[in-house]
């Protein structure tokens, strides 16, 4: 009873984006396309191409469109038409659109009446062929003459299948499929594979990421935040978890000045900060009252991308500061005070007893605190947003948003998530191999 809940949770909220993410990345949904041997997704396959493959458009025929709802694919029309011959006899077969011109529609559009179109040219049989059924593989049943009425008795949609064979090599596969995955060019004897209809392992999606022009920039500015950002904010914490550790006057006053932060979103922090940094905002008026600029300075543009990456790492350090110094306070607070009062009697000064004895022994506490602050740190976005717009200063996750949003290739944001995962695994096992106690070192 009490593991089953765990196991649900970590395969609901766990195990399972895990695997969408993964699928996502290294698995390309359209990646090959499936050749039939006929006009028919009943027929065999007869063999595969590569979406983007060049093809050879060798035949082209309509079939029945199953899916109503399908885009992207080229259709054709047939008439079911019966025609009265003046011998006073009647038939009754199918033509294609090109054949019949419709005289009269109803209220809704329903075709309801037509003439056979005339065939041009005096090499030709200027009768129509009418089918068994719509398509052109269909078998013969009548000849309708030319300017012939009839009344149409129903419409079929027919979505159109080429036949192709690869272009690129004479042994390439040949078969049928729908017009719905190949663009056919203007000769209508060339063209390629639009899209395919099964997918593949590949790593596609990862060089994409590392060839894409913002990576560079993003990975890069991500570990200077990291390297900026971290050991400032450890330190700082610390101080404040010492400062409430001394039990202090006004120490409970100190807590909750320190926690303030914590109840802020990062996109209220970022703007808080843009309010200061900005061109009429609190930091330059206060330079103009002390005199120390003339006139405002403008902090935050393209041309000034170091004072953005000083707005964010201020604006970070005063956000999260604040998660660090909790764990790190209860941390404190599980030192037994036999270990204080110990270093104290045998003459530790203040900062020996911090160096010597609540380091060490804040070790575990530490760890965590360092854990969760990188991974957060590898995830800042909304800050870097409101501060410099996510194009002159950019980081990974503005890049994970930016290909899933703006460029709408989930597979490439997905790459970008992974990576951002993999470093913050990499962080933590770092973190857990190098501040290790005694007892995990000796096991």
């Amino acid at each position: 009873m009490l593991v089953a809940p765990v196991l649900i949770f970590l395969g609901l909220f766990f195990a399972y984006p895990m695997y969408e993410g993964l699928r996502l990345a290294f698995w390309d949904d359209d990646a090959v396309l499936p050749l039939r041997e006929g006009p028919s997704l009943d027929a065999s396959e007869s063999g595969r191409l590569p979406q983007g493959a060049a093809v050879e458009v060798l035949g082209r025929q309509g079939n029945l469109l199953a899916d109503a709802e399908a885009t992207d694919l080229l259709t054709e029309t047939w008439y079911r038409v019966a025609i009265h011959r003046p011998d006073g006899s009647s038939v009754q077969g199918w033509a294609p659109e090109s054949r019949v011109r419709v005289r009269e529609e109803s209220a809704d559009g329903t075709p309801l009446t037509a003439t056979i179109r005339p065939k041009l040219g005096d090499r030709q049989d200027p009768r129509t062929i009418l089918r068994d059924s719509p398509g052109e593989a269909a078998a013969q049943i009548a000849l309708a003459e030319p300017r012939a009425a009839a009344a149409v008795v129903e419409a079929a949609i027919l979505e159109v299948w080429f036949h192709v064979r690869g272009a690129d090599v004479a042994d390439a596969d040949q078969g049928w499929a729908p017009s719905r995955f190949i663009q056919v060019f203007g000769d209508e004897v060339s063209g390629r594979i639009d899209r395919g209809s099964a997918g593949e392992f590949t790593t596609e999606f990862i060089r994409k990421m590392f060839d894409d022009r913002f990576f560079g920039p993003a990975w890069r500015t991500t570990l200077l935040l990291l390297a900026l950002i971290i050991p400032a904010q450890f330190v700082l914490a610390l101080l404040m978890a010492l400062v409430i550790h001394a039990r202090i006057k006004l120490n409970s006053w100190f807590l909750y000045v320190f926690t303030i932060p914590m109840g802020m979103s990062d996109l209220a922090v970022g703007t808080l900060f843009f309010s200061i940094f900005t061109g009429n905002g609190l930091l330059n008026s206060v330079l103009e009252g002390l005199g120390i600029i003339d006139s405002p300075h403008v902090f935050l543009s393209s041309q000034t991308r170091n004072w953005i990456i000083f707005a964010i790492v201020v604006a970070e350090i005063w956000r999260s500061t604040s998660i660090v110094m909790v764990i790190l306070v209860s941390g404190l607070q599980a030192i037994p005070d036999e270990n204080l009062e110990a270093a104290e009697l045998f003459g530790a000064s203040y900062w020996q007893r911090v160096r010597h004895v609540m380091l060490p022994l804040l070790k575990p506490s530490i760890q965590v605190a360092l854990i969760l602050r990188t991974i957060l740190a590898l995830q800042v976005f909304a800050v870097v947003i409101a501060l410099g717009g996510g194009d002159t200063v950019t980081v990974l996750t503005n890049e994970t948003f930016r290909q899933y949003f703006d460029f709408r290739n989930n597979n490439v944001a997905a790459a970008y998530a992974l990576f951002v995962m993999v470093l913050s695994l990499a962080s933590a096992f770092f973190y857990l191999r190098s501040m290790r106690t005694d007892p995990e070192i000796r096991r």
